[in-house]
């Protein structure tokens, strides 16, 4: 029998067989199969998460520095007695341009009026920075500052990523920092606007991440925590409602584990407060008052709370709009002003208690539909109302969507983000509300929303395993780090 001789003769059968050998096999194989297509292997470099990643957060970034380039040049003024740098910056604008004269934390309108607790500090000296270093109200300082923004915006992909991988899947990461990247609201408000918006959102959706593994984490993690989260307050305080409840419920997460749940929340309350005190001490010593980072939340109260529904935000109530107020507020001093205008809220609230009440329900539905008024005279303030409430009224459904799948499929990973649209939107609720308000909360929205239109996926991952594996090496850890000590 010859094997290589290609006929063979097998003596119980009838017929020669035509025996192909493993290297012919081989060969026809190579010859048969196609190489892959270019789709092909940039879906197979895709799914590398680093380079996954790495791709979505330039494309955001890419898009993002766009439009800056396309609308920087209105944002800059062009002469000294125009209130504004940035659409809406008044008050950031006008505090970085004292800072950048060497008057310190000061004068938040065009005037000089002295200190102000009117806007938090972080992003203001961050613009003070720019005109420092790009010069006062120039395109250069615009372009650095919008270029930080989107640079903020284009990373919050990451972050938003790995949140939605650890709680639900994979896809729903991917689908989340796609989302995220693409999403108008967030390339608008980034690109264009002279405001915390993108840093915040970046800082809440950092400490957001953090905060899912607290309860597996030693005390530098939780330290780490409280930290960042001051930080983020710093940029914007109407994200501190939230940190009681992240705390608390990863104080549960490890007194069910049988963790030293007191001393880990004690150190991140002690981190997040030492951040913070700072910012106080010196609102305390420069405004001779008491309050936590601002002093401004009665203002706009009162803005919204005076018996004027043409607007939700009444611009007439701001000293920066309407030069009766800017008298008033030079002559009796910031402290005075605001503890006039709380006087003037709570009197009104008490004599008006039914306009508080129908009010207040029109500020929950313009916060979730952008929906405020659509009269002519309203109209020409807002147009972009017009657009802006189908849009938002379809991502307010598939939130809701997307948070009953969530909720169904894992209550422990959904519970942070229902308390975010729960409790976030209070203050604002109360005050007044139009859409940037709500971007710092806009990446917990846009994973809602992703899952109510895609689904959470396939669980990729056993969290209670991963769980285990991170306590068993937290506590080796810790007993490395008592040995050395």
């Amino acid at each position: 029998m010859r094997i290589h001789g290609i006929i063979c003769k097998i003596p119980d059968c009838k017929k020669a067989f035509l025996i192909t050998t493993p290297t012919n096999q081989l060969n026809k194989r190579r010859q048969t199969q196609k190489s892959p297509g270019l789709l092909s292997r940039v879906s197979q470099a895709l799914a590398h998460p680093p380079l996954f990643l790495a791709t979505v957060f330039l494309v955001a970034l890419a898009i993002r520095l766009i439009l800056v380039a396309v609308l920087v040049h209105n944002v800059p003024t062009v002469t000294i007695d125009h209130n504004d740098f940035g659409w809406e910056s008044w008050e950031v604008g006008w505090t970085a341009r004292s800072i950048f004269l060497g008057q310190g934390f000061s004068s938040p309108f065009l005037p000089i009026t002295g200190p102000t607790a009117l806007v938090p500090p972080l992003y203001t000296y961050l613009v003070a920075g720019a005109f420092k270093l790009f010069g006062l109200d120039t395109v250069h300082s615009a372009f650095a500052i919008l270029s930080f923004n989107s640079l903020c915006s284009a990373l919050t992909c990451i972050p938003l990523y790995f949140l939605m991988q650890n709680s639900l899947s994979t896809k729903a990461g991917r689908f989340s920092s796609i989302a995220w990247a693409i999403y108008p609201f967030a390339i608008y408000f980034s690109a264009d606007r002279v405001w915390d918006y993108a840093l915040t959102a970046l800082l809440f959706t950092c400490s957001l991440l953090l905060a899912q593994r607290l309860h597996v984490k030693g005390w530098k993690a939780w330290l780490a925590f409280g930290a960042l989260y001051g930080v983020a307050v710093l940029s914007n305080p109407s994200v501190v409602t939230l940190l009681p409840f992240l705390l608390l419920i990863a104080m549960y997460k490890v007194w069910r584990i049988g963790g030293n749940w007191f001393t880990k929340s004690l150190i991140a309350s002690l981190a997040f407060l030492a951040v913070c005190a700072p910012w106080t001490i010196r609102n305390d010593r420069a405004m001779h008052s008491h309050f936590f980072l601002r002093d401004g939340f009665w203002l706009e109260f009162y803005a919204g709370n005076n018996g004027d529904t043409s607007e939700s935000n009444s611009s007439w109530a701001h000293p920066g709009s309407n030069p009766l107020e800017m008298k008033k507020y030079q002559e009796m001093g910031e402290v005075a002003y605001m503890a006039q205008k709380h006087d003037l809220a709570v009197d009104f609230v008490k004599h008006h208690p039914g306009f508080f009440v129908v009010a207040t329900l029109r500020r929950i539905v313009r916060f979730w539909t952008g929906y405020w008024s659509f009269g002519r005279a309203y109209l020409k303030l807002e147009p972009f109302d017009v657009p802006n409430v189908p849009f938002c009224l379809f991502l307010t459904f598939f939130l809701i969507r997307g948070l009953t799948r969530w909720w169904r499929e894992d209550k422990g990973s959904a519970l942070p983000s229902l308390l975010a649209v729960l409790i976030f939107p209070i203050p604002y609720y109360l005050t007044h509300s139009s859409m940037d308000y709500r971007q710092p909360l806009e990446p917990v929205i846009i994973t809602m929303v992703v899952v109510g239109l895609f689904g959470t996926g396939n669980k990729q991952i056993n969290i209670e395993s991963l769980e285990a594996n991170e306590r068993e090496s937290e506590k080796s850890e810790e007993r490395e780090e008592l040995v050395l000590a």
